[in-house]
């Protein structure tokens, strides 16, 4: 679920959440492992480690705070490190409990677990991934979403441009809303006969499947995995910025699938004009395929789509700060209806979401424990690697180093205009996405460092969260970290010099609609 699925959440592999079959005919020779890129969860231990060091390296310091808790410009200043060695290998190892529950004392602002004050950690952010993790599990255990795709696949069989719009749209609203990445996986057998048997190759697929649920993460609305947890960093609403967030779901959305359907057309108009070619026994098998009829929704099938529906569009609501939307007014009274709900309502209401959905399904108890308690299991490693990265930031911030930082780059975007703030945000966090491709943990990592930034540039913090996602999402259109485009072209049979080749035009188009978008943005804000 999300692009932080890329590699941290599980592959929702097919109808019933098994893995999806993976071709072996590219495997390595046992004897013959070649390199691998850590996971999220070693690089960030590597990064608490390599943190933890430097901050003997880097001066202590600190801003002034004004009433509103942020640093006010001009006012850094050093100050005696606070911590000895010992209180130092202290924190190195109490870094994950911090991360988690950390307490951050009102008067010293050292954070520790039992302190006195307001809570530092990331519990919030770290029960609401438990939450909808169980939720979407529980949802994919009903096979509603499943066989819904595939009937609108079928459906449009015969009408391939329109087959891409459909199936590239829906994935973009998945992404957007709830980070739908990795959970593609499991339609490729699927999506692929459809498109053979229509006259496009593997690349169409390919293309329809990766990009249209990664466009989607790249513009991300409300996804918890990106937009939440960065928001939830930088201390601003879930909803802070999303009028611009939707403009750019959007534009880049209709940019891609147009992307796509011009390339499918010129490979139905002439196949030698395909990247890929075709495999011996494509078309007769895509054919068959194409030909067999999912099953009918059923009535409890079409009970659980409009409660998923309605469960994402109440939390949309829920979010949304509608008097500064429909004002223009960043400081505009909430309205009374306004219900303003932050990461512990969201996380009881994808909990008692995920009951209400298994319950409309006919699970049965046992059926729907199991299943609720195989979401939360599944769904660990994203929220621990937002602990781990909360972690860091309470060693930055217990050395006191966190303002020094700042500081330095408080350097760079002085005098800079706020269009290009927001592009050099955009920018500087590419190779981080590269480093760092759990959204999760880079947002997790870098907010508390870039949203003070805006500050001094007087641009929303709303700005850098948006600026940030798109460059992790852009990066994971196509870099080999990542589980859903390597698993992706695996199962697709694509090879990824292939693959490179298909999107990198698209690439350059994004990057540059996105740097407008940011710089606008910033202008307007």
């Amino acid at each position: 679920m999300s692009s932080e699925h890329a590699t941290d959440s599980p592959t929702q592999g097919g109808h019933d959440g098994e893995p999806p079959e993976k071709d072996d005919s590219g495997k390595k020779d046992e004897g013959k492992r070649g390199f691998r890129f850590p996971s999220a969860l070693t690089v960030l231990a590597i990064v608490t480690i390599a943190v933890w060091a430097l901050s003997f390296a880097i001066p202590s310091g600190e801003y002034q705070r004004g009433e509103d808790g942020k640093p006010v410009q001009g006012s850094y200043h050093h100050t005696p490190s606070p911590e000895d060695f010992i209180q130092r290998l202290n924190d190195l190892f109490l870094s994950p409990v911090n991360g988690l529950y950390g307490i951050r004392d009102a008067d010293t602002g050292q954070v520790a677990p039992d302190n006195a004050g307001d809570l530092y950690g990331a519990a919030g952010v770290f029960l609401f991934v438990i939450a909808i993790g169980a939720f979407i599990t529980v949802v994919f255990a009903t096979g509603a979403l499943d066989r819904g795709i595939a009937r609108l696949a079928h459906r449009l069989r015969t009408r391939g441009a329109v087959l891409i719009i459909a199936i590239m749209t829906v994935f973009s609203v998945l992404g957007s809303v709830e980070g739908f990445a990795e959970e593609t996986l499991g339609f490729y057998g699927l999506i692929i006969p459809l498109m053979l048997a229509l006259g496009y190759d593997r690349m169409v697929a390919t293309g329809t499947i990766i990009l249209g649920a990664g466009v989607g993460v790249m513009c991300s609305t409300v996804n918890p995995f990106a937009t939440g947890v960065a928001s939830s960093a930088a201390d601003i609403s879930l909803g802070d910025g999303i009028v611009l967030r939707v403009v750019m779901l959007v534009v880049l959305t209709a940019v891609t699938i147009a992307y796509v359907v011009r390339y499918a057309v010129r490979v139905k108009a002439d196949p030698s004009r395909s990247l890929v070619g075709f495999l011996p026994g494509d078309r007769e098998q895509a054919a068959e395929a194409a030909t067999t009829e999912p099953e009918e929704l059923t009535r409890t099938h079409k009970i659980v789509l409009v409660a998923v529906t309605l469960t994402f569009a109440f939390m949309i609501f829920a979010i949304i700060p509608w008097a500064q939307v429909l004002t223009g007014d960043a400081n505009a009274v909430a309205y009374v209806w306004e219900l303003d709900w932050s990461f512990a309502e969201l996380s009881a209401l994808f909990i008692v979401a995920a009951v209400l959905v298994g319950l409309l399904a006919g699970l049965g108890e046992e059926k729907l424990s199991s299943t609720l308690i195989q979401g939360a299991g599944d769904f660990i490693s994203p929220a621990l690697i937002i602990m781990l990265a909360r972690g860091v930031t309470v060693i930055m911030n217990n050395a006191k180093v966190t303002d020094t930082v700042l500081h330095s780059m408080e350097g760079a975007v002085s005098g800079t205009s706020s269009a290009v703030f927001g592009i050099m945000i955009f920018v500087v966090n590419l190779p981080l996405a590269f480093l760092i491709p759990s959204t999760s943990g880079h947002a997790t990592l870098a907010m508390p460092i870039l949203a003070p930034l805006a500050d001094f540039a007087d641009v929303p913090r709303a700005l850098v969260v948006t600026a940030w996602q798109a460059a992790s999402g852009w990066m994971n259109l196509w870099v080999p970290t990542t589980a859903v485009i390597m698993g992706g072209i695996a199962l697709a049979k694509v090879g990824y010099n292939q693959y490179l080749r298909f999107v990198f035009p698209l690439l350059v188009i994004l990057f540059v609609l996105i740097c407008g978008f940011v710089a606008i943005g910033s202008s307007l804000s």
